[in-house]
């Protein structure tokens, strides 16, 4: 007389079980994530791999070391959403004042601007820091060699 579901406000027809398949799945991406991840990372990402491959293999194995960092570019294109905005919404502000408009239009870009420099020095330190550290680790393979 009655099936299982129910309808809502909206006409749908739900179902308060939830879906076995869907769970039974989460399961399984998790316990083949978990064994991909090391097994990638014991066999491809091991230090005696650095510097063996070449082409996209190379590109794959700076990016999933981490030797590459995608959030430049990111930082970068996001820098340049931002100022296209602030530049093209402060010709709303026209309407209002011109020293609004001006106000918003300097004063905005060069608050965006300091913002991405603030980011952006935090990757160069990074970057810097990296390649002190390198150039030490070759002094010290120099040193034990002598």
């Amino acid at each position: 007389m009655y099936n299982s579901y129910a309808r809502s406000a909206s006409g749908f027809q739900t179902t308060s079980a939830p879906n076995a398949g869907g769970l039974i799945w989460i399961i399984i991406s998790i316990v083949l994530a978990v064994v991909g991840g090391i097994a990638i990372y014991f066999t491809f990402l091991s230090k005696k791999n650095e510097r063996k491959f070449t082409g996209f293999l190379g590109w794959l194995y700076d990016f999933l070391t981490f030797k590459t960092l995608v959030i430049e570019n990111i930082l970068k294109v996001l820098y340049l959403i931002i100022a296209i905005f602030i530049t093209l919404s402060s010709f709303a502000m026209i309407s209002s004042s011109f020293i609004v408009f001006l106000l918003y239009l300097v004063v905005g870009n060069l608050i965006a601007r300091i913002a991405y420099e603030m980011l952006l020095v935090k990757l160069v330190i990074c970057r810097n820091t990296t390649e002190i550290n390198s150039k030490m680790d070759k002094v010290v393979d120099n040193t034990k060699k002598d």
